[in-house]
């Protein structure tokens, strides 16, 4: 019984990080097309051509420790510097 309860905990908890994730994506990629006045599907597109999903992803354990702002200012970051060397 014990050992049901833990896979069901593990389980639960990993559905709540990847939940989170998403959620730390979303704000990311909506206000990076805010601050940039552009629709919210080319700034996804943007974030999927240059790993910014990804990234968000790994770094998650850092970024949600931050203001929900710096994942948007990680993923700008990224981005100008992605862009620049092009």
């Amino acid at each position: 019984m014990q050992r049901e309860k833990d896979i069901f905990n593990f389980t639960e908890n990993i559905m709540i990080k990847e939940r989170d994730e998403n959620l730390m994506l979303v704000s990311a990629v909506e206000q990076y097309a805010n601050h940039y006045k552009m629709p919210t599907v080319a700034a996804l597109i943007l974030f999927g051509k240059y790993g910014i999903n990804t990234l968000i992803r790994r770094h998650y354990n850092t970024l949600h420790t931050q203001p929900l702002d710096e994942s948007f200012y990680f993923a700008d970051d990224i981005l100008k510097r992605k862009m620049y060397e092009q």
